[in-house]
C-alpha cells in the first residue's frame, strides 16, 4: 500500500496550486485514499471464500476495467479460472496464468505482467498474488483489450488482493472450526440411551439457523428397573459451545443420579444441588417423565420447563399440568411430582421452548398453537414428530428445538393369561 500511495504522491519541483491556495497534488491523495477505502469495504462481506473471490474480481473490473478472475493454487491439477467477472475471452491461457501466479507468489512480487495473444494480437494481462502473512492462496488475473496496466493500477490491485487473501484465510479457518465443532456436536449429541422394548421413542434436534451447530437443548432416555423408562428434555441457557459443554455436564449428572432409581422430583433436586455447587455452570430448565408401562402411568417433574403434550387416540392435543420448580443450577430446589394415566392409544410429547415460542408472543398463545395441531389417530412416534415440526414451522424456529415423542406398546396376553 505504501508503494501505491507513493506512486500518487511523489514530490515534484512544480506543484500546481488550486483555488484556495492548496496544491492540486495534495487534493488528489485524499480522493485516492477514499476510493481505496470504498473498494476495500466491498471485499470480504461474508465468511464465504467463493463470495469473497467474486467480490474481488468485481471490484477489480470496477477499478481497472477489462476482465478479472481468480486462480487457486490448491487446484493445480485441474487449474481453471474461478469467479470470472467480465469477458472470459480476454483472459490469458490458464497454464500461463498459473505459472505466473506461482512465480509471483514465490518471489514475493507485487504483480507479474503477462503479454498474451488474443484475437490475433497481443493483449496485456496482470497476475497479482493472493498472499497474506506468508500464506499464498493463488492469484488475481486481470486482462483487458487496451493499454497495459500501469504500476499504480498494479499497486491498487495488490492492496485489494491482499485484503481478499486475508478474508480467504479467515473463511478457511472458519470452515476448519466448523468442522471441529461439527464433530463436537455429533459427540455431544450422541444418541440417548435405549428405552425398554415396551416403549417406542423418537427424538429430533434442530439447531437454530444454518450457522448454529451446537446448543444447550438435549434429550435423554434412561432404562430403569421393572420395565420403566426415564424420559428427559433439557435446555441450557444460551447457545454455542459453552452451552453445549454445560449440556453434557447435565446429561452426565442425570445418568449418574438416575441409576439410583429415584423419583423424578428427587432427580431434579440432586441435579440442582450438583449444578449450583459449580458457580460457572449455566442454569437450565428440565422436564423429567418416568413412564411405567405396567401401571399405565407417567410421573412428571419440571425445573422451569414447559409442560408436556399428550395426543389422544383421536389425534387431539392437550397439555399435562405439572408443578413448575426453579431452573436447575439456582440451588432453590422445591420440585414436586405429578402422575397421570397413560395408555397405548396416547402419545407423550416432551419439547424445548424453541418449538413453540415466538418473540413478542405470550407463552400461552404459543402453547395454544401446539394444542391446535391435529394428528392422525394412527400416527406412530415418527409421524407425530413430522407433524408437529411441520405444523409449528420448526425450520424457521427462533431458538434451538429438541422434541421427544413416546408411545406405550399394547400389552398382549401369553397362553397362561399373564400380560407381556
Amino acid at each position: 500500500m505504501v508503494r501505491w500511495f507513493q506512486s500518487f504522491h511523489r514530490p515534484s519541483a512544480v506543484r500546481p496550486v488550486a483555488s484556495g491556495g492548496v496544491p492540486e497534488q495534495d487534493l488528489v491523495v485524499p480522493s485516492r485514499l477514499a476510493a481505496l477505502r470504498t473498494a476495500l469495504a466491498r471485499i470480504g462481506t461474508t465468511l464465504d471464500e467463493n463470495a469473497t473471490c467474486v467480490e474481488l474480481t468485481r471490484e477489480a473490473v470496477r477499478q481497472v476495467g477489462g476482465t478479472a478472475a481468480v486462480l487457486s493454487l490448491d487446484r493445480e491439477a485441474a487449474a481453471e479460472y474461478e469467479a470470472v467477472s467480465g469477458d472470459p475471452a480476454l483472459l490469458p491461457d490458464v497454464r500461463w496464468a498459473m505459472a505466473a501466479a506461482q512465480a509471483t507468489s514465490a518471489l514475493g512480487e507485487v504483480a507479474t505482467a503477462i503479454s498474451h495473444v488474443g484475437a490475433g494480437r497481443s493483449r496485456p494481462a496482470l497476475c497479482v498474488p493472493l498472499n497474506t502473512d506468508g500464506e499464498a492462496y493463488g492469484g488475481l488475473v486481470c486482462a483487458r483489450d487496451r493499454a497495459p496496466f500501469t504500476p499504480a493500477e498494479a499497486e491498487f490491485l495488490g492492496v485489494l488482493a491482499e485484503r481478499a487473501a486475508s478474508h480467504i484465510r479467515h473463511a478457511r479457518e472458519h470452515q476448519r472450526v466448523r468442522g471441529i465443532v461439527g464433530n463436537l456436536q455429533r459427540a455431544l449429541l450422541a444418541e440417548p440411551g435405549r428405552p425398554h422394548p415396551n416403549l417406542d421413542v423418537a427424538i429430533r434436534y434442530m439447531p437454530v439457523g444454518q450457522s448454529a451447530l451446537v446448543g444447550g437443548d438435549w434429550c435423554e432416555t434412561v432404562r430403569l428397573h421393572f420395565g420403566r423408562t426415564l424420559l428427559v428434555v433439557g435446555d441450557v441457557m444460551g447457545h454455542g459451545i459453552e452451552a453445549a459443554v454445560d449440556m453434557t455436564a447435565y446429561r452426565s449428572s442425570l445418568r449418574y443420579i438416575a441409576s439410583a432409581d429415584l423419583p423424578p422430583h428427587r432427580v431434579l433436586r440432586q441435579l440442582d444441588d450438583s449444578a449450583s455447587a459449580e458457580p460457572d455452570r449455566r442454569p437450565a430448565t428440565c422436564l423429567i417423565a418416568r413412564v411405567d408401562p405396567n401401571r399405565g402411568q407417567v410421573t412428571l417433574a419440571s425445573a422451569g420447563h414447559l409442560p408436556p403434550a399428550v395426543i389422544d387416540g383421536q389425534g387431539r392435543t392437550s397439555l399435562l399440568p405439572v408443578p413448575v420448580g426453579p431452573p436447575l443450577g439456582t440451588g432453590f430446589g422445591g420440585y414436586e411430582p405429578a402422575t397421570y394415566q397413560l395408555d397405548p392409544a396416547q402419545t407423550l410429547v416432551l419439547f424445548t421452548d424453541g418449538l413453540v415460542e415466538h418473540r413478542g408472543e405470550d407463552i400461552d398463545q404459543s402453547l395454544d398453537r401446539l394444542a391446535d395441531v391435529v394428528f392422525e389417530p394412527t400416527a406412530d412416534v415418527e409421524d407425530v414428530l413430522d407433524t408437529v415440526l411441520a405444523g409449528l414451522d420448526a425450520r424457521h424456529a427462533e431458538d434451538d428445538v429438541a422434541v421427544l415423542a413416546a408411545q406405550l406398546h399394547e400389552r398382549t396376553l401369553r397362553g397362561d393369561g399373564v400380560g407381556t
